[in-house]
């Protein structure tokens, strides 16, 4: 895939965009605990897959994955930009079908995966993944 040329301010802009330890994924971190969840953070679920889950709950083999709306291509938030629009169309479908395919070899290998995404709330979200791994215990 060809890189396009961005600017200077949208260069800067996306390398300040966190990837560890957003808003959404401490807040779903602090709900969890407060619901006498305990879990590991950014760890690989399984360790010849070379993709961290943002939270991880070994013994219930869950890995929950915290998605951008703009990253993942959210289907009520994701924005479509309209410069470089190829390249960002590509960028983010190859997101997408790394999630599914993750997905995939995480249930070949025996583990639920949870996919959050950063406009849910915290709370909701929390109890979701507290079902899943209660169920899976």
């Amino acid at each position: 895939m060809e890189r396009l040329a961005t600017t200077e301010a949208v260069r800067a802009r996306m390398s300040k965009q966190r990837s560890r330890d957003t808003e959404i994924e401490v807040a779903l971190r602090r709900e969890l605990h407060r619901l006498g969840l305990r879990y590991r953070v950014h760890r690989r679920p399984v360790r010849a897959v070379r993709r961290e889950a943002d939270v991880v709950f070994g013994p219930s083999k869950v890995a929950v994955f915290v998605d951008g709306c703009f990253w993942h291509g959210c289907p009520e938030h994701g924005t479509w930009p309209k410069r470089n629009s190829e390249f960002w169309r590509a960028k983010i479908e190859t997101n997408r079908a790394r999630d599914a395919n993750t997905d995939l070899v995480l249930a070949d290998a025996g583990w639920l995966s949870v996919r959050v995404w950063e406009h849910e709330a915290a709370e909701a979200a929390a109890v979701r993944v507290r079902e899943a791994v209660v169920s899976r215990r």
